[in-house]
């Protein structure tokens, strides 16, 4: 099947390149990336064919999956900022809480950054 869409790789926020490349610069190590992945739409996509770029996703219902991971993501974070035993500050929680934010912003709005 052709399918042209960027899609969002399923229960990730970042993608296993990002994962790859932190394990590589802090231990050396270097594994191998899956050649196809489930996509956030449910579908098995080559990786190459994923992004967590907002304005990369082309796959309508993966954007929307995104922006809802991502929003949770920062309401979870603003919680935990607010707790006594918070491993980091109410600002530093508060501060990533709102990039979380803009980036479901990012994915909610059309694909390309389109207005």
């Amino acid at each position: 099947m052709d399918d042209p869409h960027i899609h969002v790789e399923a229960g990730k926020l970042h993608s296993r390149a990002a994962e790859r490349n932190l394990l590589a610069s802090v231990f050396g190590l270097v594994g191998q990336l899956p050649a196809e992945v489930t996509s956030a739409c449910g579908m098995r996509v080559p990786f190459a064919m994923t992004s967590a770029e907002p304005d990369a996703v082309t796959c309508l219902p993966c954007r929307k999956h995104a922006a809802e991971r991502h929003r949770r993501f920062a309401e979870q974070i603003a919680e935990l900022g607010a707790g006594p035993a918070s491993p980091f500050s109410g600002l530093d929680a508060a501060q990533a809480a709102a990039a979380y934010r803009d980036i479901a912003r990012r994915f909610d709005a059309p694909p390309g950054g389109a207005p």
